[in-house]
């Protein structure tokens, strides 16, 4: 049986120290908020949101919560994050993916100012990182919330996923990882993270053929297809580092990653479970990246 790699335990770490500097920066008379912008019904965004609630509660974040049917209109939502990037209380804004279809999400992202961006999703960020800019917050010695936001946030759940290796000692230099999704909030900039630590790189997706083949190869196996069991025992190799990034909420209400747990334990090295493992660091993330904007506005 490979050893679970808990989310919890890093992210208590994380949001202790988030909880210190916002009791500092209270002492400052400065109050740090978060902008939660939720649209519609899915629920896997709803869960994400309760458990953000829950985060910002323990850790002293208020949070404003913008809560929209089904039907919102992007004019809607626009004007909501206009409001939000002018209002002084508010230090950053996180959006539930995905927005309801007929809504132009890249629009609404790329709207959020870059320093509140604190999910860092938007294309200045993204960019910033892609060119190399901003790797340096990759780094143990960048971990301090204390930093300056100038260089962009990065992406709080494939920068969790490096947080949540370094924790458990995995040495990512050298190493072959395998990425699976291609998505930009987490497939995209975790490859290049993963490039920038130093491994090599292959990523897949919905067209890749051969998948087998391709993660039997994985010494690290990123998954976030947001498909339940896409990987099962024979596609990965003994020793393997398994990171479960998908999220699916089943129709009886059970929540499962894309990997299928039970099978891929008997073989891996190390292996996130879900929920429990990526999650609740990405959350310590998104918490750290807004203390971060709130320290940086002094």
């Amino acid at each position: 049986m490979s050893k679970i790699i808990e989310g919890k335990k890093l992210a208590e770490k994380i949001k202790e120290n988030v909880r210190e500097k916002v009791i500092s920066l209270n002492n400052k008379g400065i109050d740090v908020g978060l902008a939660l912008i939720l649209a519609g019904e899915n629920l896997s965004s709803k869960q994400y949101l309760s458990a953000t609630l829950k985060a910002c509660k323990k850790t002293g974040i208020k949070p404003y919560e913008f809560r929209f049917p089904e039907n919102v209109t992007m004019n809607e939502l626009l004007n909501s994050v206009r409001d939000i990037n002018n209002d002084e209380r508010i230090h950053g804004a996180l959006i539930f993916f995905p927005l309801p279809k007929r809504i132009d999400s890249r629009k609404i992202v790329n709207s959020i100012l870059p320093e509140k961006d604190v999910d860092g999703l938007g294309s200045i960020p993204i960019g910033k990182f892609a060119a190399e800019e901003s790797t340096l917050q990759l780094y143990s010695k960048q971990y301090d919330p204390s930093i300056t936001h100038h260089l962009g946030f990065l992406p709080c759940t494939p920068f969790g996923v490096i947080r949540l290796l370094e924790y458990y000692n995995v040495d990512i230099k050298g190493k072959h990882a395998v990425v699976i999704g291609k998505s930009l909030a987490v497939g995209k900039p975790l490859s290049l993270m993963l490039l920038t630590k130093e491994a090599t790189v292959t990523i897949c997706h919905r067209e890749t053929r051969n998948l087998a083949e391709m993660t039997r190869q994985a010494d690290i196996l990123c998954v976030a297809a947001g498909k339940p069991n896409l990987i099962n025992a024979d596609m990965v190799k003994e020793g393997v580092v398994v990171v479960d990034i998908g999220i699916n909420v089943l129709p009886n209400g059970c929540v499962v990653g894309d990997i299928d747990f039970e099978s891929v334990s008997t073989k891996a090295s190390l292996i996130t479970p879900v929920p429990g493992g990526v999650g609740p660091v990405t959350i310590a993330m998104l918490l750290e990246n807004t203390v971060k904007s709130a320290k940086a506005r002094i």
